[in-house]
């Protein structure tokens, strides 16, 4: 097929995430005010937008405090710099079963299984102009531990989101996350033309090998919009294939810890070397008003 490459790109930086990344990189930040600073510090290089999740400030451990979300949201949008917030509404999914003889015996310190209003109340309060949608239910890396999101959740949670007009961000771990997108479409549940995030080479999704991300992007209609990003060593590989493949690119501390070999990076830097990637193609990077003119998005203080 010929390349289609994408000449005005937009950049997303996946601040902190919600993985055990904590103790492996003091870069990481934990904090609302850290998380903020590093999010304006992001979108001062050149972040478009800016997916954050919340942390306990103490440990570090993943968290679903709406006053957490509320604190990082007010300070990205009293600051000096546009960006485009974009919060995760992924949390409150996650079970850990009891093991092969014992499934049902949950590991109740490590499942997180909330209602689809509780999943969505800082969304609801804090009124990003997008949010993420994790199109499917996946085995997710650990042995036990199933990221879960039925038909029944995504629907009322999609239709949550677009009856308090955020843009869903449908993250596509595999194919049928795409299929299943889709038919939100159709159904009327999203609005399209929609927006995708095409996640390679999170256990046990789609690996990240080109023939598989091009399956991916041949599986997104033509009048979606679409980023993608690759995990670790990969990360500014994806960058390249991204734009090639007609998209836009997401970098950050949430999927990749590292600038060089033995170097940790900071958010900043992932996106300045997005950024000279990007520029060296022949592209243009997109800033925040830009984007919400192509994407149709509205920027709205929190209530």
């Amino acid at each position: 097929m010929p390349l289609a490459m994408n000449t005005d790109v937009f950049i997303t930086c996946a601040v902190t995430g919600s993985g055990a990344t904590q103790d492996r990189s003091h870069h990481v930040p934990r904090s609302p005010e850290q998380i903020a600073d590093s999010a304006i510090a992001a979108a001062k290089a050149g972040a478009a937008v800016v997916h954050c999740h919340v942390r306990d400030p103490e440990t570090g451990a993943p968290s679903r405090d709406l006053k957490l979300y509320r604190e990082v949201t007010e300070r990205i949008r009293d600051s000096d710099t546009d960006v485009v917030l974009n919060l995760t509404a992924g949390m409150g999914g996650d079970i850990v079963f009891g093991g092969v003889e014992n499934p049902m015996n949950l590991n109740q310190d490590a499942t997180d299984m909330v209602g689809a209003t509780e999943r969505m109340a800082h969304i609801a309060e804090c009124l990003p102009e997008i949010c993420t949608l994790d199109c499917g239910t996946m085995n997710f890396a650990e042995a036990d531990y199933v990221m879960t999101n039925t038909p029944g959740m995504l629907v009322a949670m999609g239709q949550m989101m677009t009856d308090l007009g955020v843009k869903p961000e449908i993250e596509a771990f595999d194919t049928g996350h795409l299929w299943y997108a889709k038919e939100l479409v159709k159904q009327g549940v999203l609005d399209g033309p929609a927006l995708v995030q095409l996640c390679m080479g999170v256990k046990w999704g789609a690996p990240d090998d080109l023939n598989t991300f091009m399956a991916m992007v041949n599986n997104v209609p033509d009048d979606w919009n679409f980023s993608g990003f690759g995990l670790g060593r990969n990360q500014m590989a994806y960058v390249a294939a991204s734009v090639l493949a007609g998209g836009n690119v997401r970098v950050g501390l949430e999927d990749n810890l590292w600038l060089d070999k033995g170097v940790l990076a900071e958010n900043h830097q992932l996106v300045t070397r997005a950024r000279g990637i990007i520029e060296a193609m022949g592209a243009k990077i997109i800033g925040p008003d830009a984007v919400r003119e192509k994407l149709g998005l509205q920027k709205r203080m929190p209530r």
